[in-house]
């Protein structure tokens, strides 16, 4: 769910973004584009929506993904898709939180948003997962196979099991039906290594989700270090950076944890970070299909170097020197190691050798990235002096610098104008949901955390709450995380202290129904849990209550309210320095609640349970 905000971006400055991301030496110009396969669930940052919320339901223009594949695809169509699901609808586990007793049924769903992609958006997916960090079923997998050879997907090629090395490796060496159905080990952070049984089955080794690292210079240096030792150390052909972008509240889980930064969609502000130029290292002067060079890629004075080639002349040489407090990633722990500033030799052998002199002048395109005295990384066109004699050059390499030396001409820093300047969320935001034909399901900058919300036509309504946001998810789905048992959408600044909250509100569910509003919300992503705020809740059965967090178990106040279901309720939440008061449908409910902590937060919405209901004239004013 890390794409959350991006959406929300006008142009120009959404288009700039993408460019950055995808557009052929540009930018980080990506190979690989790996996305959720959106499961109703709690997938790190947020919840994605499913094109199946229920066993009768299909729609395959939900969420942002589809989207995001066909921006990448527009502006590069030789890109790699890969889907991965982190969480399941519940009815895919039949009551259990496991999506393998059913395999017929869950490999039905996965084909479906496999030809969904086809159907709808003419996206022709590459790669498909199993189900992200958690436990494979080798039955299932090759009943995937099966089901994807027998729709006529033969092209869509299997990774399992993205997670660690063990226990799939072993598992294909002894399976000789399995080793026939899956075509890559995808590990997760394997900190560079790998295992001898990995290397063993003779499958491509990826590293299917890595860098999950802060995007400061420290992190480029982590970036720079793991795409070139993920091969030299670990034979891995493709490493795949969590995340994509941080398209995010930054005070979720693992924020600014992307690329490149843009979680301003009200402002328009974004930032190109250093780690998008260390990308541009390797995807501007390589493409899916060269070969690595199976060369001993450790430098002498420590750093690393990687060779490819086309396999027609061209030849691509990616150097780092990175030292070990400027390239520590957030996980594994990193041993310590020395890097000196060293002269290197490098001869070039076979065909490289026989090659006529001239065309390795071009080796003189040389990219050099390296810290600046401001600690920023610059990527810059540097025409190193150095000549090619009897097939030999030596380069004088400093520490912490990244190089590129190519026979190819097409590398270039691109850049657009400078976007406008960061605005923190509005203090006065409001949304009426009145729009026929939403570009996207869910309203823009709600970020939703446990359950669902779309976009919602209220046909029965006679007027005044026709448009609405209606919570979709009415079963807890097969989870990754711990979910919470109620719903909630997060929205706004989360430095927020006073704020008054105002909805209007509709329960669906009867008897036991209800919904909330909240300030000073203090968590989301996989520490739902565990969020603290002040919550107004109001229920089916005419009571309400006020809470200091989501389970609803720090009761604060409780009452009669005269709420029913069915029927439509405006709520006011006021929070003063300590104190908070409750409004219903214009008229004072409650006052005088003493609250401490938490002492800011984001504003929210949601229901008691997995159930139907619907929010509107949404208004926060902090």
């Amino acid at each position: 769910a890390t794409s959350r905000l991006l959406v929300n971006y006008q142009e120009p400055y959404r288009s700039q973004i993408l460019d950055y991301l995808f557009k052929p030496n540009f930018g980080a110009s990506l190979h690989i584009l790996k996305v959720e396969i959106g499961g109703d669930g709690q997938s790190t940052d947020g919840t994605e929506p499913s094109h199946m919320h229920y066993e009768n339901d299909e729609n395959y223009f939900r969420g942002y993904e589809w989207w995001l594949m066909k921006e990448a695809k527009k502006r590069n169509p030789q890109i790699k898709l890969i889907g991965l699901p982190w969480t399941f609808p519940g009815w895919i586990g039949k009551g259990e939180n496991w999506p393998y007793d059913y395999p017929d049924v869950t490999a039905y769903y996965i084909i479906s948003w496999i030809l969904g992609a086809k159907q709808y958006h003419d996206l022709d997916i590459d790669y498909i997962g199993i189900w992200n960090e958690r436990a494979f079923s080798s039955k299932y997998i090759k009943l995937l196979r099966y089901t994807l050879d027998k729709r006529g997907l033969e092209q869509v090629r299997i990774i399992a099991s993205d997670r660690l090395w063990e226990p799939i490796s072993f598992v294909l060496l002894i399976d000789s039906e399995l080793h026939g159905v899956v075509d890559v080990i995808g590990a997760h952070y394997p900190g560079t290594k790998t295992v001898q049984n990995a290397i063993l089955t003779e499958k491509k080794l990826w590293a299917s989700e890595d860098y999950s690292t802060f995007n400061d210079e420290v992190g480029a240096g982590c970036w720079a270090r793991i795409l070139n030792q993920n091969y030299v150390n670990g034979n891995m052909t493709s490493t795949i950076a969590w995340n994509l972008v941080a398209s995010y509240y930054e005070d979720l889980p693992f924020g600014r944890c992307g690329l490149m930064t843009a979680q301003e969609p009200w402002s328009g502000h974004y930032k190109v970070e250093a780690p998008i130029w260390i990308t541009a290292h390797t995807t501007q002067f390589t493409q899916p299909g060269w070969s690595y060079l199976q060369v001993d890629g450790r430098l002498e004075g420590g750093g690393s170097f990687v060779a490819l080639t086309d396999g027609l002349g061209n030849l691509t040489i990616i150097i780092e020197t990175m030292t070990h407090n400027h390239s520590r990633c957030i996980r594994p722990p990193l041993p310590l190691f020395s890097v000196t500033p060293q002269r290197a030799t490098f001869t070039l052998k076979g065909s490289f050798q026989e090659t006529n002199r001239l065309k390795y002048q071009r080796l003189l395109h040389t990219w050099q990235t390296f810290k600046h005295s401001s600690s920023v990384y610059i990527m810059s066109l540097n025409f190193l002096q150095f000549q090619v004699r009897r097939g030999k050059f030596s380069l004088d390499l400093n520490v912490d610098e990244v190089y590129t030396l190519t026979t190819l001409k097409t590398g270039q820093k691109c850049c657009c104008p400078e976007p406008p300047p960061s605005q923190p969320f509005p203090s006065n935001y409001k949304d009426d949901f009145n729009i026929r034909n939403p570009p996207f399901s869910e309203a823009p900058n709600f970020a939703d955390q446990t359950g669902v919300f779309e976009y919602f036509v209220n046909a029965s309504d006679p007027g005044d709450h026709v448009f609405t946001l209606r919570q979709v998810v009415v079963q807890r789905p097969v989870t990754w995380v711990s979910d919470a048992d109620q719903t909630i959408s997060v929205i706004g600044n989360f430095q927020w202290v006073n704020m008054t909250v105002t909805c209007d509100i509709y329960i669906e569910k009867q008897r036991d129904g209800g919904v909330f509003i909240a300030g000073r919300v203090d968590n989301g992503g996989i520490y739902v849990r565990r969020t603290k705020g002040v919550f107004f809740w109001v229920f089916a059965d005419g009571t309400y209550r006020v809470t200091g967090d989501l389970a609803g178990e720090e009761i604060l106040m409780k009452g009669l309210s005269g709420v029913r279901d069915h029927a439509w309720h405006t709520l006011t939440l006021s929070i003063q320095g300590n104190s908070a008061s409750g409004l219903l449908n214009g008229y004072l409910l409650w006052e005088n609640v003493t609250v401490s902590k938490p002492s800011n937060g984001w504003a929210a919405l949601g229901t008691r349970s997995f159930e139907f209901a619907q929010f509107d004239n949404f208004h926060v004013e902090a």
